[in-house]
This record gives C-alpha cells, sequence and structure tokens, in this order.
C-alpha cells in the first residue's frame, strides 16, 4: 500500500475508534455515565458557603438548591438521574449537605438522595455535623472531645495522607486570632465499625478523636466534618482541596495551585521616607512644609542586594524585580558617575526576573493640580482634563526597556508595571483610564499591565479590541513603601490604626473598612510581634486560596533593616511545614499569572452559560467546552490523553494529582481522558 493510502487509512481507523461504539457497545450500555457536576444543597450555613466557594474559584461545576426557597425543585429521582441515548446517568459526580438528613431523617427527599447515592456510588459531604452513631462516631460524652478548637493541633491521619489529604504533611493548628473570641467549635468523636477518620486530635481520655473522616455504610459513603468553619479560616483552607478531592473521587473539572509571587518595585530608584514627627512622608504633596524636596531617602545598597540574591538561593524562591532604569541614571549622576547598587544586581541579573516599571517613574495619568490636597486632574480653559501624552507614556515604556537590553536584564516587553499603577484609573480624583494609555501600551507590545487588587481586583481589558492589554491584579503587602526601619514601619501603621485619643490621625474611626488598635504598637517590637504575623497570615491566605495574583512591596523594604524577610521567611516557613513536598508553591511571573485570570474568566462564563458539557463512563472522560474555551481538568496520577494516534500522559503533577487547562487535539471536537484502571 502506498505511504500516503496507508496514512490515510490508520487517520481513519482512529477517528472511526474515537467516535464509533464498539460491538461490545450493547453490554456496556450498563456503565452509568456520571455528569461532572456537583449537587450543593444549602442551608444559608458557613460550612456549604465555604466548600460552595472552593468549587467556585477552582472552576468545579455545581448546582446549588436553596433550603429555603419555597419554589426550589423537589430532590426525587427524576431531579437526580435520567436516561441519556439508551444510559443511565447519574446528573450530578457528589452530593454536599449541610449535615447528614438535610431533608429530614425519614422524608421522602432523603430516600431520594439515598437511593441515588447507593445506585450511582455517589459520595456525599456532610459539611457539618456533631459526633454521634449516625455518622459513624461515638457520642463526644464517650471518650470524645466537644468545645472550641481555637489553637488545637489536629493531624492528618496516615489514611488522610494516603488518600484525599494527601497534600498536607504537618500538623494543622487552627487559628486563634483573637483570644476573646471562640473562632472555632467542634465534636471529636471516637470511631466506630465502618469509620476512618482523616483528621484527628488528641484527647484527654487518651487516644484520639476524629474531626474529619469517611463513613461507610449501607452502601454509601459519607464525608463527616464535625468542626465549624467558614471560607477563610485557614484550617478549612488547608482541607478544601482534599474535600473536593474525596467528594469528586479524584476526577473534576477545575485544578487548583498554591501560588505566590512577590513584585519589588522601583528597583534602582531611591523611595521617601516616613517623617516620624511630621506623621508624613516628604516629597508627597500633602507633607506640609517640604516644598517637595523628600529627605534622607531610602534606597538598597550593594550588600542589600548581595544579601537578597543570597536570601533567594537559601529560600529557594524568585524575586520580580520592577526596574526603573532612568532613575538608577539620574542617582548615578548625582554621585559622582557610579553606583555599587546597579553594577551588583546588573552582574546577578540572571537570579532574578525583571519587570519594566517605566524609565523615572512619572505619573502616567492625567496632569497633577497639586494646588489642592488630595490632588486633582487639570483641566485647561474648556474644562477639559489634561492627560499625559501617548508618545510620552510610549517613551517611558520604551526607553526603560531598552535600557534593560542594553544591560543585559531578560526583560518580557509584553509586561508592564506602571508608577503607582498610574495611567489606570484611580479614583476618586481620575475615574477612567488615560485615554491615551491603551495606544502606548500597543505601540510598546504591552499585553500585561498591573493594576492594584485593593482598587481594581478584577482583570479587565484596557482599551477595545481583541488585541487590548489586560491589567494583572496585584495584591499590596502591608509593608510600606516609605520605611527603611521596623520602628517607621510601626510609627507609620500606628498613625494610620490608632485612634485621635491614642494620637493617631483618626482615619479607622471614619473609614468603616478599617478597624482602630485598642492602643499604640510599641516602635520597638511593634512590628515584629504585630504587623509581621497579620501579613504572614494575610499572604498565607491568598496562597491556599488559589489566588495566582501576585504581591508586591518596594524595594526600600530589602534596605536598611530589610524588614520585608521575616515576612518572606514566616510566610515560606508556614507553608512549607504544612504542605507537602507533591503540593510546593508556584512563583509564575506576572504573564503567566494575566493568562491564567484570563482563562478563568473565559471558564466562568462559558460555564456561566452552560456550554460545557462532561461527563464519566467508567474509566472514560469526555469535556466538551465552547471552541477556543480551554478547560481545566484533574484527575488521577496514570490518567492519559486520548490523541488523535494513541494516548500521551495527562496533565502536570501536583498534589497527588494530575491537572492542566487542556483542549481537544487537531481533528477533535472533544477532550477525551482514560484514566487508570487499577
Amino acid at each position: 500500500m502506498p505511504r500516503t493510502a496507508r496514512t490515510a487509512s490508520l487517520l481513519a481507523a482512529a477517528l472511526l475508534a474515537t467516535v464509533v461504539p464498539s460491538a461490545g457497545a450493547s453490554a456496556a450500555e450498563a456503565v452509568p455515565r456520571i455528569d461532572l457536576t456537583v449537587l450543593v444543597v444549602d442551608d444559608g450555613g458557613s460550612a456549604v458557603e465555604a466548600i460552595t466557594s472552593e468549587l467556585r474559584t477552582t472552576g468545579v461545576p455545581y448546582r446549588r438548591v436553596d433550603l429555603a426557597d419555597s419554589d426550589r425543585p423537589v430532590i426525587d429521582a427524576a431531579f437526580l438521574s435520567d436516561t441519556v441515548a439508551g444510559r443511565p446517568r447519574a446528573k450530578y459526580q457528589g452530593v454536599v449537605l449541610p449535615h447528614e438528613t438535610a431533608f429530614g431523617p425519614d422524608s421522602a427527599e432523603q430516600a431520594a438522595l439515598s437511593a441515588y447515592e447507593r445506585t450511582y456510588g455517589i459520595p456525599q459531604v456532610d459539611a457539618y455535623t456533631w459526633a454521634h452513631p449516625g455518622v459513624g462516631l461515638d457520642h463526644t460524652s464517650e471518650g470524645g472531645f466537644s468545645g472550641p478548637l481555637d489553637g488545637a493541633a489536629a493531624s492528618v491521619t496516615a489514611a488522610g495522607r494516603a488518600g484525599p489529604f494527601r497534600h498536607l504533611d504537618g500538623p494543622l493548628t487552627f487559628e486563634d486570632n483573637d483570644p476573646a473570641i471562640s473562632e472555632s467549635y467542634g465534636y471529636a468523636g471516637r470511631p466506630r465499625e465502618g469509620f476512618t477518620s482523616y483528621l484527628d486530635i488528641p484527647v484527654d481520655s487518651g487516644g484520639r478523636a476524629s474531626l474529619i473522616g469517611e463513613y461507610a455504610h449501607d452502601g454509601r459513603r459519607e464525608l463527616v466534618v464535625t468542626f465549624a468553619y467558614n471560607p477563610y479560616q485557614r484550617q478549612f483552607r488547608a482541607l478544601a482541596r482534599g474535600i473536593v478531592e474525596w467528594l469528586t473521587q479524584g476526577v473534576h473539572l477545575g485544578q487548583s495551585r498554591s501560588y505566590f509571587s512577590v513584585h519589588v518595585d522601583d528597583v534602582f530608584a531611591p523611595d521617601a521616607r516616613w517623617d516620624t514627627v511630621r506623621n508624613c512622608t516628604p516629597g508627597d504633596f500633602d507633607c506640609v512644609g517640604d516644598e517637595g524636596r523628600g529627605e534622607n531617602p531610602i534606597r538598597m545598597t550593594a550588600d542589600d542586594a548581595r544579601h537578597a540574591a543570597a536570601w533567594q538561593k537559601a529560600a529557594g524562591f524568585t524575586l520580580d524585580m520592577v526596574y526603573n532604569g532612568g532613575q538608577g541614571e539620574q542617582w548615578k549622576t548625582g554621585h559622582g558617575g557610579t553606583d555599587p547598587l546597579a553594577a551588583q544586581l546588573i552582574a546577578d541579573r540572571a537570579q532574578y526576573r525583571w519587570i519594566n516599571h517605566t524609565y523615572t517613574h512619572p505619573f502616567l495619568g492625567c496632569v497633577q493640580d497639586t494646588t489642592t490636597v488630595p490632588w486633582r486632574c487639570a483641566k485647561n480653559a474648556t474644562g477639559t482634563t489634561l492627560w499625559m501624552s501617548r508618545s510620552e507614556i510610549s517613551g517611558q515604556i520604551r526607553n526603560n526597556h531598552d535600557w534593560a537590553v542594553r544591560k543585559g536584564l531578560s526583560v518580557d516587553r509584553t509586561e508592564l508595571v506602571t508608577g503607582e499603577h498610574s495611567g489606570l484609573k484611580t479614583l476618586p480624583q481620575q475615574p477612567t483610564d488615560n485615554p491615551n494609555l491603551a495606544g502606548a501600551l500597543a505601540d510598546n507590545g504591552v499585553t500585561w499591565v498591573a493594576s492594584d487588587n485593593s482598587r481594581e481586583p478584577q482583570q479587565r481589558a484596557v482599551g477595545t479590541g481583541t488585541a487590548a492589554a489586560r491589567t494583572v491584579p496585584r495584591h499590596p503587602m502591608n509593608v510600606y513603601y516609605n520605611v527603611g526601619t521596623a520602628a517607621e514601619m510601626a510609627d507609620e501603621y500606628n498613625w494610620i490604626y490608632t485612634s485621635r485619643a491614642h494620637g493617631g490621625s483618626g482615619i479607622c474611626e471614619t473609614d468603616p473598612a478599617s478597624t482602630c488598635l485598642p492602643a499604640p504598637l510599641d516602635t520597638a517590637t511593634g512590628y515584629v510581634a504585630h504587623i509581621v504575623p497579620r501579613e504572614v497570615r494575610t499572604a498565607l491566605s491568598h496562597i491556599v486560596a488559589n489566588d495566582p495574583r501576585p504581591h508586591y512591596v518596594h524595594q526600600s523594604n530589602l534596605a536598611e533593616e530589610r524588614i520585608l524577610y521575616p515576612v518572606l521567611d514566616r510566610v515560606l516557613a508556614d507553608y512549607r511545614a504544612l504542605f507537602a513536598d507533591n503540593t510546593p508553591l508556584v512563583n509564575p511571573r506576572q504573564r503567566d499569572v494575566g493568562t491564567e485570570l484570563n482563562r478563568r474568566a473565559a471558564w466562568d462564563r462559558a460555564l456561566a452559560a452552560g456550554q460545557v458539557t462532561a461527563y464519566r463512563i467508567g474509566t472514560t472522560v469526555t469535556v466538551k467546552a465552547p471552541a477556543g474555551v480551554t478547560a481545566p481538568v484533574t484527575a488521577p496520577e496514570g490518567t492519559r490523553k486520548q490523541l488523535l494516534l494513541g494516548t500521551s500522559a495527562f496533565g502536570t503533577p501536583y498534589a497527588g494529582a494530575r491537572s492542566a487547562w487542556t483542549a481537544p487535539e487537531p481533528l477533535q471536537t472533544a477532550i477525551t481522558l482514560r484514566l487508570p484502571t487499577a
């Protein structure tokens, strides 16, 4: 047979193998189709809310039934299952209930749900219940414990580490943020026959009692959770991945990672210093009496640069240096034509990632009128807002990129962080983007521009058209740009977060989003004792919530007392102590974060529009999504992806599973995965 004919024959056979049932298809019809959607029965409690938030943020499709809605559907056999093309179909791969008898223990709905779970092997999560024999546990009075769990050290059992919680390694300590408030309450019971504990605590009577475990009985399986939680508590966030893995039996749409990136802004530039006497920052428009000079600025030294490089190597973590080349050149000119800091950073350039921050860090939005406090946008005689021009913005971007190229820095021209996120809308003074910004971004090939997550948490387009740049929101870390010492940091923190009666600004009294300290921090100890733990907790809350957004700080935080490192060291140490080696921190660069957020938005739109179909039949998973939409999928180790000819390993390993954003292969209309048989 000629080669072309043989190739055509093979292609035809491959296509037939993917779309035509085999001769044994009629026998296979007894194998049910299980749709990859979760049923959530919601009573309005925080536990169901927490699990729902995990499904939503990781891209797992779910249907919510509100128990308080008088028009809600009746849970019966027709609601739960039907037949498609002669094959029985289970409409939900897992069920989340507020507790084990959400519809009433003897109700027709509870009976229908139990029968459905037995028939199709569907797991059920009891989001929050108490320890009793009905869920496979002894009462807490029989050698268990009931009460507040604040500060309690729980452990993942051997069964948990070998099963759904294989992403955890170390002890899991329940949060205790305020000793005056009970933050989590629980019922730890001793397991009975059929119960396998996954998370437990020691009890006074000796031995251990369960807080999470699987109860197998009556042909069904339930994941029994016997402590209260909400979506924001670290103990839930650490466990959430395992709850979803158990609920979906390790096969589901959606994926998650633990992301942590840190942008260091203003590299090569000096930062102004907080004045502890005037309670303002000299050089800022609102610092009266300074005349805009700025005094005793903070700037890294060559020793600071060497320390940064050594810290990265020891920590196994890469910083993103967000640089202003022109500011460095100005510093060099004003200091005898030499700049040891720049020389050291450039010598170590390969150890960092570099991001364009504009050449001299100007404000790229409207022309600022600083004759009033706060400033306002200047206008011409006809009342039209004056803007920085497209050519000026473009020059700032281009000149900084060209400077980096000359210095041998590896910089991606698609990434940009503007000074103070300027050019983008800045409320309340500038409610719209600079109309010249989008064109300047296009002139320089910029497709990912940073924004401030505290102002704009959602990604959006800058300009119009399919080629428009998109924002990458960044979390500001509460380590201020204008401090070089712990005492300065505590002093400014006191000014912001104490009442007027305690010598503060009183902002915390008038801002509804803020709270006041009961008393000012000791400036000698307040940073390490109060600010660092809070900032570590905040950063970790982002990391364990599948949030890819970068965090940002400033070069001043790596200078003088180098106050950023205690925060970073604690974040890395706390994460690595709790999570297993199979769940490492992912350290994406800005363009990768932008791509991730863009994919998520497209996926969420497709789910909301009902344009995704996904199901499992035996060991075959099929996913269909709109053209151009990539699907996030998680599956067990050993899963293969069907190609036109043969298969290939699916996804990348993470947390003991394999996952990826994926799409149909050429000449295919659906994603087909082959699950391992063992």
